[in-house]
């Protein structure tokens, strides 16, 4: 998922094999979801609103705190290990800065037509990113365990996965991400070869294994199904920002398209998607969208007499704090009726990233959400977003 935004990922065919628990099924009314079932919660790069994301531990954490399913991003190292950090970049989310043997290796490059300047993880073995500490990326996070986790590899995952699945006796199911897919081809890394045969081995190649790929390049998962995977596919669609003052979705590079269409030369915007005419485009190499939240429910600021934003909590900061949310979209309807489920991303707990209309609430959030038929949702904070849903499963006579 994006890391440039603060506020920044189905149960459609089947829901026998994966959380009989959150499913429908006993005879009671149907939920607003595409099949009728209960959302799924997504642990969002693990349980990261506690612990440095993408490690072995943030995983087992989410899994711990009842997450359906827990969310990898996927990058290679320099040996063709696809392993689970959110950027190629390893300065945003390691302590690699601090590691005095590997200075000579940091370069600026570009990285989908960003500049970027740190230690990228093609240019190390696995062997040489095992010695680095995750930090968390967020600084008003928990510091304390910065350094102590390390990275971990997709196999490491579905390890992890397998083996609580077994100790739990619930499906625990994975969701990684082909995370620049265009960047890794193109520096002769290429991530979906390496990916099928990880997904073949632990034998989930198929439409009801406990299991969903997802990528913001469409020609990543179209490349992926014409291969021979088999799995739910999921097409995630991003924007830079919204506009306070209007309630708008901004776009900016590298958050405003693609980077296949940027290279392809399309001139389409991410947008593009959430017409009918772009989900019946998703629909013929994909299950599902997993767009930005904004798309379903988008917010607004205040504006004082000179038509500048207002400081709602006078708090010195404008922020989502500052805002209200807007009249929800029709896009949940819309992909449904074309077929697509819905896994808007990510929620998460902190007062800042909350609408005033929430009440200093997370959960009020996720239950507009609940209400409006999302189908499941990326979560930092997998326990709140279960605690939502069984308020609301319980206003709903489950």
């Amino acid at each position: 998922m994006p890391i440039a935004k603060s506020h920044c990922l189905p149960l459609a065919a089947c829901c026998g094999a994966l959380l009989l628990s959150a499913c429908g099924g006993d005879g009671k009314d149907r939920l607003p979801t595409l099949d009728g079932a209960a959302p799924i919660v997504v642990a969002h790069r693990g349980a990261s609103g506690y612990l440095p994301e993408e490690t072995l531990e943030a995983y087992a954490k989410a899994i711990d705190l009842g997450a359906d399913v827990v969310e990898p991003d996927l990058v290679s190292t320099k040996d063709g290990v696809l392993i689970a950090r959110h950027d190629p970049n390893l300065a945003y989310s390691t302590d690699v800065a601090t590691h005095a043997e590997f200075a000579a290796r940091k370069k600026t490059i570009q990285v989908d037509g960003e500049t970027q300047t740190g230690w990228f993880a093609s240019d190390f073995t696995l062997a040489e990113i095992k010695t680095l500490g995750a930090i968390s990326t967020d600084s008003e996070r928990p510091q304390q365990y910065n350094g102590v986790y390390k990275i971990v590899t997709f196999q490491e995952i579905i390890d992890l996965v397998k083996a609580r699945t077994a100790s739990t006796g619930r499906t625990i199911a994975v969701y990684p991400e082909t995370k620049n897919p265009t960047y890794h081809r193109d520096i002769g890394l290429p991530l979906e070869d390496t990916l099928i045969a990880q997904i073949t081995a632990a034998g989930w190649n198929s439409k009801s294994a406990p299991i969903y790929v997802q990528s913001f390049e469409p020609s990543s998962l179209k490349y992926l199904k014409s291969h021979g995977l088999a799995t739910r596919l999921i097409q995630l669609i991003d924007a830079d920002d919204v506009n306070l003052k209007t309630g708008a979705l901004t776009f900016a590079a590298p958050y405003d398209r693609p980077y296949d269409w940027f290279k392809a030369g399309d001139t389409r915007l991410f947008s593009a998607m959430v017409t009918p005419a772009g989900l019946a485009e998703i629909k013929a190499y994909a299950d599902g969208i997993g767009p930005w939240k904004r798309y379903i429910i988008t917010v607004k600021g205040t504006l004082d007499a000179n038509g500048n934003l207002t400081d709602i909590n006078a708090d010195g900061k404008i922020n989502d704090a500052d805002t209200t949310s807007q009249p929800a979209t029709t896009l949940i309807a819309d992909a449904h009726k074309a077929g697509l489920f819905v896994h808007p991303y990510t929620f998460r707990n902190e007062q800042r990233r909350l609408a005033s209309d929430y009440k200093g609430d997370p959960k009020n959030e996720y239950l507009a959400f609940y209400r409006l038929g999302v189908d499941g949702l990326f979560s930092d904070f997998a326990d709140t977003a279960i605690a939502a849903r069984t308020a609301y499963l319980k206003e709903m006579g489950r």
